[in-house]
């Protein structure tokens, strides 16, 4: 337990280093093992969020069956998009040790791309009607951008590798999302799928 405390206790400091753009913090995280539950707390909390804020922009616009879409993209859509960002990882940690021959250790990588993916909460700003998709894009993008400098840190790879890594496992969390949102639609706009994903398909 005092293990695991000694992460979360730190974990204020990273995400202020994190929001000040102080990359450095992967360098500190990737080889600290109470970082790990740490990591997947941002990450699950973070998926969360991107739910939650497809909720509340639901509540803003006075849409009906409210609870469908809580339990969709919310409840569902975050358990999906965790599960997928877990893949996310796996894969760019397949594609560095296995065909690029890059030093890329999987439990470095949970911790470090589980920080990178904090941004992600912006989702929770969809809320704002008119600048949903902007909100939106930023946390998707921003995360995308985190996540590539936190496999640079943790790993040997060159950045065109890191480059390839990344984009090919997001590529696979962002297709599978994309089915998701054509999955148990509600009310034509999105299924099973938070933030942006939920947006992708409106009609």
């Amino acid at each position: 337990m005092g293990f695991q405390s000694t992460g979360f206790q730190n974990l204020g400091n990273w995400l202020a280093r994190l929001a000040r753009l102080d990359l450095t913090v992967f360098d500190d995280v990737k080889d600290e093992a109470a970082a790990t539950a740490p990591a997947l707390a941002v990450m699950l909390v973070a998926s969360f969020a991107a739910g939650l804020g497809t909720w509340l922009w639901a509540v803003v616009e006075d849409q009906a069956d409210k609870g469908e879409l809580f339990l969709k993209a919310t409840i569902l859509g975050s358990i999906f998009q965790a599960a997928l960002w877990l893949l996310w990882v796996y894969i760019v940690a397949m594609i560095l040790s296995r065909l690029l021959g890059a030093g890329a250790d999987m439990s470095r990588l949970i911790r470090t791309m589980g920080l990178a993916f904090a941004p992600m909460a912006i989702s929770l700003l969809v809320l704002l009607s008119i600048l949903s998709i902007p909100f939106a894009a930023v946390a998707i993008g921003a995360t995308f951008l985190m996540t590539n400098a936190a496999i640079q840190a943790s790993t040997d790879a060159e950045p065109r590798q890191v480059i390839l890594a990344n984009l090919a496992g997001f590529l696979v969390f962002a297709i599978v999302l994309g089915i998701l949102s054509n999955v148990a639609e509600w009310h034509h706009q999105g299924g099973l799928a938070p933030g942006i994903f939920f947006f992708n398909l409106n009609v």
